[in-house]
This record gives structure tokens, sequence and C-alpha cells, in this order.
């Protein structure tokens, strides 16, 4: 499997499943996608910003919910085998991205063999501003994930600032008289300096005009 980056901005993602699994996902995607979880019941967890759908619907009746709400992504997190597969049948057939989250906890020959073309996984994610990490396991282990995302929310803590400091010091530095090569070593110089990192994650001591010692003393002084 290759990691791919999608934009859901203005499309739609359709659940079919109201349990934690089901809330998870609609967490995960609420905040940029429209989605729609339809269900009998719904557990107390949060779904985010989803709209809720309470109904029960059979697996003869999803491809009419299908293509009332034409989504890009639907979800299977039923507890029913035979609605799950009925739902990955109408997503393969319509050409529509499909998740199933009963797959995603084993790497079995069965469940490879079953996957589609249309068929993805949803990794777990770290984010700090722009930044943004998938893990994935592959389905082998969702603890694994679990804890090297756990892992990573320490290490990239303040890269959200780093990333709008250097982005800002990026369109300065285009403004001076100096290579394409001067400008991304002073960059690289920038990221690499603990002294920014710490003014970025205590406020002991301005981020800025360190990063700005950084540049000076890269590029050899002020041009």
């Amino acid at each position: 499997m290759i990691p791919l980056y999608h934009d859901f901005t203005e499309e739609k993602v359709m659940i079919f499943g109201g349990g934690p699994v089901g809330a998870r996902k609609a967490r995960r995607f609420s905040s940029e996608a429209h989605v729609i979880v339809i269900s009998p019941t719904f557990s107390k967890d949060s779904f985010g910003t989803a709209s809720l759908v309470r109904a029960a619907p059979s697996p003869s009746d999803v491809h009419e919910w299908v293509t009332r709400a034409d989504p890009t992504l639907i979800i299977a997190a039923t507890g029913n085998d035979e609605l799950n597969n009925s739902i990955a049948d109408i997503a393969h057939d319509n050409e529509l991205l499909l998740n199933r989250a009963d797959r995603s906890k084993a790497n079995s020959k069965e469940n490879r063999a079953l996957s589609t073309a249309y068929e993805v996984m949803t990794p777990a994610t770290v984010e700090d501003g722009p930044i943004q990490v998938a893990v994935s396991t592959g389905g082998r282990s969702p603890a694994l994930a679990k804890y090297l995302r756990e892992q990573i929310e320490t290490d990239i803590e303040s890269a959200g600032a780093m990333a709008t400091l250097t982005a800002d010091l990026r369109a300065e530095l285009r403004g001076r008289e100096c290579s394409p090569s001067e400008r991304r070593d002073a960059i690289r110089s920038v990221v690499r300096d603990p002294d920014v990192w710490k003014g970025l994650r205590t406020g002991e001591n301005n981020a800025r005009q360190e990063a700005t010692r950084v540049i000076r003393n890269t590029m050899g002084g002020e041009r």
C-alpha cells in the first residue's frame, strides 16, 4: 500500500454504523467533509459535526441510500457482515472509495483477497497546525500504530509553529539578493537549530530573533 492524502473539502462521506468505531470515523472526517451516519442506534461517543440519520437499512436498501447521497467515500462500520458486504459491493460497482472497519483489525489472506482497488485504510494521524503525520501498520497491529502516534505527538511538538515561521522566512528571503541554494541552506539551518525550537516550545527566547540570527550566520551577514 502507498500512503496518499485526499482533500475531502466540500465532499460527502457516508458511514454505516453508529457504534464507537463509526463515531471515531465521523469525528475524523467531519473536520473537513460533510459526514452522514446511518444507524438504528448511536453510541454516546461524539460524532463531531456529522449528520445522524436513525435508520436500519437492509443489504438491499444500501444502493438507494448511496445513490441518494452520492458520497465520495463510504465507510462500513456495522456489526453485520452481510450488510458490510453489500456496502462494499455497492462502492465497487459505483467506483467509490471504501473503508471497511471490519477489515482494519486483521491482515489475513482472506481479507487481502476480498479487498478491491477502491478500498482505502484510515491510518492513525498526529497533527500540529499544518503538520500532519500518518502511521499505519497495514492493519497488522492497531496497538502499535497507537503507540507510535503517541511517540510522534511528543516529537512534533511546535512543528506547526516552525512550519509557519519558516514559511514567512522563505517569503522574506525571496526578496533578498541570494541564490535559491543559499535560501535553502538558511532555512535548513533554522529548522535544525535547537535554540529556535526552544523558543517555539517554551517562549523563553524569541524564536523569530533566534531564526534571524541563524540566517545571518549561515548567509555571512546582512544582505
